[in-house]
């Protein structure tokens, strides 16, 4: 699986308290809160929707940050989201 470093953070100002999610997300394909899920399926209403006060100030950072070091396979739908989630739930099985 996809393993991914939690100091590359720092380089695109990805919120502290947004940071384990994404880390579950990416490396053990742990469902993440409504407003990652959003970003992560591409879905920009429902992210802004779903955004708390600092992560809506930060949806530039996010696309940048998904777009330059996560892994394709596990954004850009709701159906590779979905997919990166069994592809996991797999592997454990």
């Amino acid at each position: 699986m996809s393993q991914i470093d939690a100091t590359i953070f720092d380089d695109y100002g990805i919120p502290a308290h947004m940071q384990q999610s994404l880390l579950d997300w990416i490396n053990k394909g742990w469902f993440p809160g409504s407003f990652l899920s959003a970003v992560l399926e591409n879905n920009f209403m429902a992210a802004v929707g779903s955004a708390d006060s600092i992560n809506a100030q930060r949806l530039k950072e996010y696309a940048q940050f998904i777009y330059n070091e996560v892994p394709s396979a596990c954004h850009g739908s709701k159906e590779k989201v979905t997919a990166w989630q069994e592809r996991f739930a797999k592997a454990a099985a």
